[in-house]
């Protein structure tokens, strides 16, 4: 880094705290106020504008070249965000949770606020412990210069690489999305083209003829566990968010003692169970996949134990995710202002059960697009996961003179 200088922002550029104003100043006339919703993965987003009818100093309306940050903000994750300000439609100006940075070595110190190099001496980022930027602690940051033509081509570099960055962030994206679409096709021209031809039957109905054995949740009542008889080993109790892409992910898992274990009587898995998130988060399922004894559900999840002489519980995880299932779930969901599908509502659902050769059939053909359909999905967010510290990468060899 030779020839380069350190120099302190406040001999480089001036900043601003945004607008003061209440929620009566908002209204459909007036000047955009922008905010931290305005700034979403470094760029300006004009999707969600608020205006309000106070008259604004010249100062305080932003333009071409500002650098609008984050500086206060309840999420802290947010703070210090920033975005570089062009082309603005319109006089806009900023709110009080937000900065304005303006200098005179623009882009490259537009470039600087991305990088790791300034949240690293505010202490901001990803695991930020503060809520709020001060003009004080701006004062405080310290910003690397090269000469005038190193700037020039760090900016060329940098500009160039984050357009292929976002192309193949982009690409990448819609990939992602994508990426169930065959298994999610297939799923449902099996129901829609051939399942008319099936018997349609409630939960209830199978629970009756013993088609299913048996059907809990975890609701223990007065034998919930409490929080401090978790444990770091012993009986495995699981919760929703331990479904993830449609698998149970046992590291998640938290553990009671046997004794304590032993106390709960309802809502216990065993391997091969169907386990369908029945609350706060709706709608997952995955086959639980143990050589434990016994796996303790808590009370966001539901068992389905198949008797595998009528229902094969990789044919009931299937249709459990068809559109067929789905929408009776949704409209329980619509008809309440709660998060959740009570197991006594479950019990109305209608199942569609062909023979047990047609299941057979049925999960040969959906396993391996399911099973290539997950590979895919965590291929393109190890991408996309690459993408992002390649970004983060690229900006701390920028301002340590390696690039």
């Amino acid at each position: 880094m030779k020839k380069w200088e350190i120099k302190r922002l406040p001999e480089i550029a001036e900043y601003f705290i945004g607008l003061t104003y209440s929620p009566k100043d908002v209204g459909d006339k007036g000047i955009i106020v922008l905010r931290s919703s305005n700034i979403q993965n470094d760029e300006l987003d004009l999707s969600d504008l608020v205006r309000v009818a106070r008259p604004v100093k010249e100062m305080l309306k932003v333009r071409d070249g500002d650098i609008l940050m984050c500086s206060r903000n309840g999420s802290k994750r947010l703070v210090g965000k920033t975005t570089v300000i062009s082309s603005l439609p319109e006089d806009m100006t900023f709110g009080t949770f937000m900065t304005v940075i303006r200098g005179k070595h623009n882009p490259y110190l537009a470039w600087f606020f991305k990088s790791d190099a300034f949240r690293e001496q505010l202490g901001v980022g990803e695991n930020t412990m503060i809520n709020q930027i001060t003009k004080y602690m701006l004062d405080t940051i310290r910003v690397p210069f090269p000469p005038p033509a190193e700037q020039h081509r760090i900016v060329g570099v940098l500009e160039e690489a984050f357009v292929g960055i976002a192309t193949a962030k982009a690409n990448t994206e819609k990939n992602l999305q994508n990426a169930p679409n065959l298994y999610e096709s297939y799923l449902e021209s099996v129901f829609y083209e051939r399942g008319a031809k099936w018997e349609r039957v409630t939960l209830e109905h199978l629970l009756a003829r013993r088609w299913i054995e048996s059907h809990l949740d975890g609701n223990h009542g007065s034998d919930y566990p409490r929080k401090q008889e978790f444990i770091d080993d012993g009986v495995p109790y699981i919760s929703a968010n331990c479904l993830d892409n449609e698998r149970v992910d046992m590291s998640r898992a938290k553990y009671l003692s046997q004794a304590r274990a032993a106390l709960i009587h309802k809502g216990i898995a065993k391997d091969v169970d169907v386990l369908f998130a029945h609350n706060a988060t709706v709608g997952p399922v995955a086959i639980l996949r143990t050589d434990e004894e016994k796996v303790i559900l808590g009370t966001s999840l539901t068992y389905y134990r198949c008797n595998s002489q009528h229902i094969l519980p990789e044919y009931l995880a299937h249709y459990m995710r068809s559109s067929g299932f789905k929408t009776q779930y949704l409209q329980v969901m619509r008809q309440s202002t709660r998060n959740q599908v009570p197991i006594t509502k479950q019990r109305e659902f209608y199942h569609v059960v062909p023979p047990i050769e047609e299941q057979k059939y049925i999960i040969g053909a959906l396993d391996g697009l399911f099973e290539n359909s997950q590979q895919l999905a965590s291929l393109y967010e190890r991408k996309l996961a690459a993408l992002e510290e390649l970004k983060k990468s690229l900006l701390h060899q920028a301002f340590t003179g390696k690039l």
